[in-house]
């Protein structure tokens, strides 16, 4: 089953391939193997988790992660007027499995290529709150799940897309404070 991922927004465009160049030797500090794959994405295997302040994980409990470019951003449906200008380009970062483990991993890891790019993360749908499967009690949903994010320090936006059938859902977008402040909480997971 494959895990959570979350977007990293940069407002300033780069080559993908200078990313990857510029990330590779980093995550060899921490990560084995990091390889490239055909067609430019970045997989790794978190190997020492303590330098990015997390607990020791058992291997056997984290699965791969991965870079890729998101060719889908900036996207013409969606809402960027809560920035001076729209993202110029999009990176995904996910989990190859679910579970906790992975979810504070993929958190820590979004954290530190965040501020090692000066991006923003999309948390890819609304923070706290499940992606909803029909119309009952969205609206309270919704609320605790604003209630949660205002209680954090950080920057969030809600930025909105058309979900199809002419609806329009959103999803939080937020800098690195508010990210390091919800890593700390003990309700923390990322949207999957």
């Amino acid at each position: 089953m494959a895990g959570p991922a979350v977007g990293l927004w940069l407002f300033e465009p780069r080559d993908f391939g200078d990313i990857r160049a510029d990330v590779t030797p980093w995550l060899e500090n921490f990560c084995e193997p990091v390889e490239t794959k055909i067609g430019s994405d970045l997989d790794f295997w978190l190997r020492d988790g303590s330098a990015l302040g997390l607990p020791t994980e058992d291997p056997n409990d984290l699965g791969v992660f991965f870079l890729s470019e998101d060719e889908d951003l900036p996207a013409a449906d969606e809402d960027y007027s809560a920035f001076s200008q729209p993202p110029a380009q999009g990176l995904v970062l996910g989990a190859g499995r679910s579970g906790p483990a992975n979810h504070r991993a993929l958190g820590h890891l979004a954290l530190a290529f965040a501020e090692r790019l000066n991006a923003l993360i999309d948390f890819d749908g609304v923070l706290s709150h499940p992606t909803p499967r029909d119309e009952t009690g969205t609206e309270e949903l919704l609320e605790r799940a604003r209630a949660l994010v205002a209680s954090l320090p950080g920057r969030v936006a809600e930025v909105s897309y058309d979900t199809g059938g002419g609806g329009r859902w959103f999803r939080h977008v937020g800098d690195v404070e508010f990210l390091a402040a919800w890593l700390q909480h003990p309700g923390f997971h990322l949207v999957k």
